[in-house]
């Protein structure tokens, strides 16, 4: 068939004559051809031919004992594969379940110093065309940012009290110090905590006084 007539046929290459075409290629047999792609050897021989038709050219040159590459079949191997890689990312794009669209993430300033650096990778080499923003805020910011519409997901802490969000895990606050500590109502503990939204009612550098009140609550909130 001259290239005028490949021309009138289209010039179609089907995937499955492709796939076919590239496993005669590396492994120079139709017998193992089919073998490696659970096909019958007739089938691998028809879809070498209709591409052979498709293209107008001779792929291979076979005998009873050997088969070889023409100089058009060495010419095709390099299409083939482009083809067949495009083929692929257009079908996982229109048909597959992959994730697609922008995520706009914040993450607490102590959930960054864990583990979420090594998720947040694993997740953008699963999802790798999702555009992924990370704000990195104390916890009341985010949750301000999420109620604003700035954000669509918040990795933060909250109260118990606060109907926001779901909670996925509750710690109890406790006091942590050294043995020498001895807590005196006349000698207030230096304490230095987040600044407002970090938590609720919260100053800089505020002191427990011991005697309870808004001092003994920020000290507390702020363990």
């Amino acid at each position: 068939m001259t290239g005028t007539a490949a021309a009138t046929v289209g010039g179609v290459y089907e995937p499955s004559q492709l796939r076919s075409f590239l496993a005669v290629a590396q492994t120079l047999s139709f017998t193992q051809a089919a073998r490696r792609l659970g096909l019958r050897q007739s089938t691998v021989s028809q879809h070498v031919r209709r591409l052979e038709d498709a293209a107008g050219r001779t792929l291979f040159t076979r005998d009873t004992h050997s088969v070889e590459l023409t100089e058009d079949g060495e010419a095709m191997l390099g299409f083939a594969r482009r083809i067949l890689e495009v083929h692929e990312q257009a079908t996982a794009f229109f048909t597959g379940t992959r994730l697609r669209g922008r995520l706009r993430f914040g993450a607490s300033e102590d959930f960054v110093l864990t583990r979420l650096p090594e998720i947040l990778e694993g997740f953008r080499h699963d999802h790798p065309e999702v555009d992924l923003e990370l704000t990195v805020e104390l916890s009341g910011t985010l949750h301000e940012q999420l109620a604003a519409g700035k954000l669509d997901l918040v990795l933060a802490k909250r109260r118990p009290e606060d109907p926001h969000g779901e909670l996925v895990r509750h710690d109890e606050l406790v006091w942590i110090g050294a043995d020498r500590l001895r807590l005196h109502p006349d000698r207030p503990v230096p304490l230095i905590v987040f600044p407002p939204p970090g938590s609720p009612v919260l100053w800089p550098w505020r002191r427990w006084s011991g005697r309870g009140g808004r001092g003994g609550s920020c000290a507390r909130a702020a363990a």
